[in-house]
């Protein structure tokens, strides 16, 4: 009994509860282990506010209302909007949703085997590719054939959609799905690229094979080339928090912001996918890249197999002898659209040379290299192969490949004069 009455005694009042001190203290003991744990810190949350930014569909709306001879793509574009925020959902459920690794044959369930490019296909760019196939065709009557990265030939929008109705159409459409699908298991940024063009008139630049609608200089002022990249970015240094939890050591990579980027043939714009809302907003408006940059983005791993102009450059970068003056740094992330788009806002030069394996280069003249010297020339940079302007190149089949080199104005012209001095020598 006197043991009763003493417990009861120091007992206290909790929310008109009756509750042991000992209890209690196992309860907030539970409580902090469980979000110690779990890596969470009691903290309030900060309050923001929205910024009033201008919906792509808006700008979109007032463009085409602007330039007549937009009018027709407008749905093309919104099209292309919604079908980034697809792939930027599966991208995000990849890991979940068991899109991770090589494609599949439906009919045998074994793999794939290497596509035109040389490469085995992942199931992310299989569902990717989908995608953009219907988005492209499946908007209305303005585009009336596709070329792929992913696929061997080009291809009717009758024969996507399965609709005779839908061969006609203006334009043509060439794209990537998605650049640097490899890099998914590793959360490195990815991309989405396609470009837009008119198609020529028969009888002029053109017979009635369908490739030839896609071979096409891409600086002909007769073509309108629209080009909008999907990527999924970090910040210009990868945030990664470690949090203790004991017994575990837990790593948390922030992935920052979905952007797409687009260019009319009049500048550059960038649009940022609000998570809340759904939308992309205007926020970067009228992007220019500095005339020159710090910043280099080469795979230094094939150093020795690229030409000797290319090395003397690299190894004048890190000498400190560049005609930029300014002091070298190295950022090289595997993915197109990652390195291009660091390039883009800070200034710089991204690299893929020819090497003694791939003498023609590695990119895809029609799918990555133009379509990214698009966006960089109208941002007031430079694109070239180290011996001509990228965009006056005439290709000759739809995968041809070549060497690029994109970036600040000064760089890029740097780098052309190492090529001439070389090549000459």
């Amino acid at each position: 009994k006197i043991t009763a009455l003493a417990l009861a005694s120091t007992s206290f009042t909790l929310q008109n509860k009756q509750v042991s001190p000992y209890r209690k203290q196992l309860s907030l003991s539970a409580s902090s282990q469980e979000s110690y744990s779990s890596g969470e810190q009691q903290q309030p949350q900060p309050s923001t506010s929205k910024k009033r930014l201008q919906p792509f569909s808006r700008y979109l709306e007032i463009e085409c209302w602007k330039n007549s001879h937009l009018r027709d793509l407008e749905p093309v574009l919104i099209s292309i909007g919604q079908a980034c925020k697809q792939i930027n959902r599966i991208v995000q459920r990849a890991q979940t949703d068991d899109l991770y690794g090589n494609a599949l044959d439906k009919s045998t369930g074994l793999e794939l085997d290497e596509n035109v490019q040389g490469e085995v296909q992942q199931k992310l760019d299989v569902v990717c590719n989908e995608i953009m196939l219907r988005s492209l065709c499946g908007c209305g009557s303005a585009i009336a054939a596709v070329a792929s990265e992913e696929e061997e030939v080009p291809r009717c929008c009758s024969d996507v959609m399965g609709n005779s109705a839908f061969e006609t159409g203006d334009y043509v459409a060439v794209f990537d799905p998605l650049d640097g699908s490899k890099n998914i298991d590793s959360s490195l940024p990815v991309g989405t690229i396609f470009g837009i063009y008119k198609k020529p008139i028969k009888g002029t630049e053109t017979s009635d094979n369908l490739d030839d609608s896609f071979l096409q200089r891409g600086s002909n002022q007769n073509l309108l080339l629209v080009d909008i990249v999907y990527t999924r970015e970090f910040p210009p240094f990868s945030i990664c928090k470690c949090v203790y939890t004991a017994p575990l050591m837990r790593r948390h990579v922030h992935v920052a912001t979905t952007v797409l980027v687009l260019t009319l043939g009049s500048g550059v714009d960038g649009f940022t996918l609000d998570p809340d809302k759904g939308v992309f907003l205007h926020t970067h408006r009228d992007i220019r890249i500095p005339k020159s940059g710090a910043i280099y983005s080469f795979n230094e791993a094939n150093f020795m197999d690229f030409s000797e102009g290319v090395q003397a450059y690299l190894q004048g970068l890190k000498t400190g002898s560049s005609s930029t003056g300014l002091k070298a740094q190295a950022r090289y992330i595997g993915s197109l659209v990652g390195d291009i788009h660091n390039i883009l806002i800070n200034g710089g030069v991204f690299g893929y040379p020819a090497t003694q394996s791939n003498p023609s280069g590695k990119l895809r003249l029609l799918y990555e290299s133009c379509p990214m010297a698009m966006i960089v020339e109208q941002a007031g940079g430079a694109a070239s192969t180290g011996k001509g302007r990228i965009l006056d190149i005439m290709p000759n089949k739809i995968h041809q490949r070549v060497p690029t080199f994109i970036g600040s104005i000064e760089n890029v012209y740097e780098i052309d004069q190492f090529h001439k001095y070389y090549d000459e020598a």
